[in-house]
């Protein structure tokens, strides 16, 4: 089977960058793929993708070296399996807030007897694969979200769960889940800052992967130099739109503001 390079880099403590997609569409997924990005994640949540888009996108990051992620749009079994059968290598799980949340979810992602994924890899076959279902879940990536007030309270639970790969920090929701405003890049001794801290001191502890997703490689390249194993940057519709709001403020004469709210 295809081996998952993110699973490496994290053994060698080399820092993942991941690329985010959110428009529909198997070109500009392409076109991120071959732009040197670690992995990609096809956004099911808050993107505008569906699942016969994902495929495509999924087929188009093929062409490259690139890791294909997906982050599904909830904690929902048959939407898990039906998206790694379309050749994901990895999937972002969001609103994991204990312990039972998150041993469902990983159980999805596995075949028995570890989990209860059913068999029918359709496409993981042809992008992993013949020897796919004795190896998919050694290979597969399983990131929980660590982003609301009750996975807060339960990290020591949720970061032991048998099979976990690691977490991924979502900060807008996570900022919601604290009492304040949703957004990106929050600055130090921001109360949603020290419980980015807090979830990475755990994730160290417990030895697995540490995510979080950021408006700007500046504050990524932070995140990386505080032990962070993969870092998000931006995402395809950010870079589209930010790039043409470049070119029209040299032409207008127009200051443009970085927008750090949304995805």
């Amino acid at each position: 089977m295809r081996k998952n390079r993110l699973k490496q880099m994290f053994k060698e403590g080399k820092p993942i960058i991941n690329g985010w997609l959110q428009i529909p569409s198997s070109f500009s997924a392409e076109v991120m793929a071959h732009q040197g990005w670690d992995s990609c994640t096809i956004d099911m949540q808050h993107g505008v993708v569906d699942y016969p888009n994902a495929l495509n996108m999924l087929q188009a990051i093929s062409t490259t070296d690139t890791t294909p992620l997906i982050r599904v749009n909830w904690n929902e079994p048959g939407q898990i399996m039906k998206i790694l059968d379309a050749g994901a290598y990895g999937i972002i799980c969001p609103m994991v807030s204990n312990r039972k949340e998150a041993e469902n979810f990983v159980q999805a992602c596995l075949y028995p007897p570890k989990g209860y994924r059913s068999f029918g890899p359709i496409r993981g076959l042809l992008y992993g694969g013949q020897d796919y279902a004795s190896h998919a879940d050694n290979e597969i990536l399983k990131l929980a979200m660590i982003e609301t007030s009750d996975a807060l309270k339960n990290l020591d639970e949720i970061m032991s769960t048998p099979n976990l790969d690691g977490v991924y920090i979502g900060p807008a929701d996570l900022s919601l889940a604290i009492g304040q405003k949703p957004g990106f890049d929050n600055p130090k001794g921001s109360k949603t800052y020290d419980q980015i801290l807090n979830i990475l001191k755990h994730a160290k502890k417990h030895k697995i992967f540490a995510g979080i997703h950021n408006a700007t490689p500046e504050y990524a390249k932070e995140m990386i130099d505080l032990g962070f194993n993969l870092v998000t940057v931006g995402a395809d519709q950010r870079f589209m739109s930010s790039g043409a709001k470049k070119a029209l403020s040299m032409l207008k004469d127009q200051a443009q503001k970085v927008d750090t709210k949304g995805y």
